[in-house]
């Protein structure tokens, strides 16, 4: 376990952009050594790494495609030679694409399948060799899970498998002082939910919560850091459905 005057490690995984990047500012400004993980957008997560920098934190980027389990092991050994053991694995990484079930491509589903689930579980698998006692993960499902819309059904399939996860994989880490749990956001104002919806569809989305807006990606990490930090020590194995009340 660390000394307590030593810098943290987070590993943040498809952080280059959106809330994965705001994800790593959030951690970094509370403090932790951030590995920014890519799987293709090294100018965003070198510009990333840079932006953190200029403001005295300390960040790497580390390319990896998480459903690649030797990659998923070279990002944790790049972050441990670099940063230090890491305490904090947000697992952000993911892909969407709404299409109904009967028109799935094979591809379609094995690429949602490998990224979001074959990812996640392959990131999990790793940090219960490698993390520090005491540690945090977070990983990602979605409230599209609460509303089974058309054109989710697969997507909605690989966030059942991540919550699955979640609840037994907190279980199984008994004894290490690890909490696992997942955030499950509503609809963000982040190119993965904006691409391919009209104007109206995206002003249907913003005012299907109370609140009656778009999430927006600081909104996500600021409960990702809640999960993360020292004042979420007795919440393991939960959903936390950041929706602005949408279900």
């Amino acid at each position: 376990m660390k000394a307590n005057n030593q810098v943290k490690v987070a590993i943040v995984t498809g952080a280059a952009r959106g809330i994965g990047a705001e994800v790593a500012r959030r951690l970094a400004s509370d403090g932790f050594a951030v590995a920014i993980n890519y799987a293709s957008s090294s100018k965003e997560a070198d510009a990333l790494v840079a932006e953190l920098a200029a403001k005295g934190a300390k960040a790497i980027a580390v390319k990896a495609d998480v459903a690649n389990p030797d990659d998923v092991r070279a990002m944790f050994e790049t972050t441990e030679a670099r940063l230090g053991h890491v305490d904090v694995l947000v697992n952000n990484a993911g892909v969407l694409k709404t299409v109904p079930l009967a028109d799935t491509a094979d591809a379609l589903y094995d690429q949602t399948f490998d990224i979001n689930v074959r990812g996640t579980f392959n990131t999990l698998r790793e940090a219960a060799a490698r993390m520090n006692e005491g540690g945090r993960i977070v990983n990602f499902s979605s409230t599209t899970l609460a509303l089974n819309m058309p054109g989710y059904a697969v997507y909605n399939a690989t966030k059942a498998a991540v919550e699955a996860f979640t609840h037994v994989f907190a279980k199984e880490l008994r004894g290490r002082n690890i909490t696992v749990n997942a955030v499950a956001p509503g609809p963000i104002a982040t190119s993965l939910f904006l691409d391919g919806k009209t104007d109206e569809q995206i002003q249907t989305f913003a005012s299907m919560p109370p609140l009656q807006r778009l999430g927006q990606p600081e909104d996500i990490a600021s409960v990702v850091a809640f999960l993360a930090g020292p004042d979420a020590g007795w919440i393991n194995g939960q959903i936390l459905r950041a929706n602005g009340g949408i279900a």
